[in-house]
């Protein structure tokens, strides 16, 4: 096969830990060829189809040079045998017209994963809205008062924007509710923006869960990424620890509950957030953590991937 990644650019990528990087070296294990296209590259035109300036690449064992280009031309999407759309966060617009020029290209007969329609209707603070019995207890708003009135119900809440990744913006507000108002003046923006503010979960102490769903299927190990220094945010890229550890009983029930109505949907990659017993995002643009659970496990979470990516494909060819 001849995939082709849209991603940010090649050069941002920590490849000792990047998920992206991960599939595409598996990718090329087995034979396939690689390309990259950022998204602000891709192209229509009345009377063309969608497009992207592509890059051709070769892996190598160089950590400082991991790649090499091949070449660089305008192609077809549909020209490639798979599109996986790997673009970071936030889901700004241009995320959001992305999904639509990727959606163009389906219609072209590109076969995009995860699908874009899928995308867009998964923004990954508000998927968890469509399954309330399994998650804590959530507001989301753009008013100050149901915002103190959720504080003054449940005295320790998490407030976050919806747009963030990598816990970037998100607070805890104690049952003090020391600077609960200047929080909510950053984060709602006067109003103009909404909000998501959940219950504190105390079981963030033993981590804040990465399990990962292919195909519909749950990998039997996920990541607990456990907050550090005083820290409230398990988040690795705000220093939390990564423990990869087997799923529990509850990570199997809430992950085949999912999995399979959200794979159905499209969405042939999903990293479920889970604290204790309940799910606090539903990941679905870039999920990551495979390398981190395949160093300390040996479970090849890229290899189920792209086993899956090319099983997905093969049913789309028939």
């Amino acid at each position: 096969m001849h995939i082709l990644f849209i991603t940010d650019p090649l050069g941002s990528f920590k490849t000792y830990k990047d998920s992206t990087f991960a599939m595409m070296r598996e990718a090329q294990k087995r034979g396939h060829s690689i390309s990259a296209c950022e998204s602000q590259n891709l192209y229509w035109k009345r009377g063309s189809q969608v497009s992207g300036l592509t890059l051709h690449i070769r892996l190598t064992q160089n950590q400082s040079a991991w790649f090499e280009v091949l070449n660089q031309s305008q192609q077809l999407l549909a020209s490639f045998d798979a599109v996986i759309m790997r673009k970071d966060p936030p889901f700004d617009p241009e995320f959001f017209y992305a999904t639509h020029l990727l959606a163009q290209a389906e219609r072209e007969g590109a076969k995009v994963f995860n699908k874009p329609a899928a995308l867009r209707e998964h923004p990954e603070k508000l998927a968890i809205l469509e399954f309330p019995e399994l998650i804590g207890p959530t507001l989301v708003t753009r008013n100050a008062d149901d915002i103190r009135h959720f504080h003054a119900e449940h005295h320790d809440i998490i407030l976050k924007p919806l747009d963030g990744m990598g816990g970037t913006g998100i607070f805890r507000v104690k049952d003090d509710g020391l600077n609960l108002g200047s929080i909510i003046e950053t984060l709602n923006k006067d109003g103009m923006e909404t909000v998501m503010v959940q219950k504190f979960l105390p079981e963030i102490e033993k981590g804040d869960k990465r399990i990962l769903i292919i195909a519909g299927k749950p990998v039997p190990f996920c990541l607990a990424r456990i907050p550090q220094n005083g820290e409230v945010r398990g988040n690795l890229a705000v220093g939390g620890k990564g423990v990869a550890q087997s799923l529990s009983k509850r990570d199997y029930e809430i992950a085949n509950q999912l999995g399979p109505v959200l794979s159905a949907r499209g969405l042939l990659l999903i990293g479920l957030d889970v604290i204790g017993d309940s799910v606090t995002e539903i990941n679905v643009t870039s999920p990551t953590c495979f390398q981190e659970i395949t160093d300390q496990t040996g479970c090849d979470v890229a290899a189920l991937f792209v086993t899956a990516l090319e099983q997905a494909v093969q049913i789309a060819q028939d």
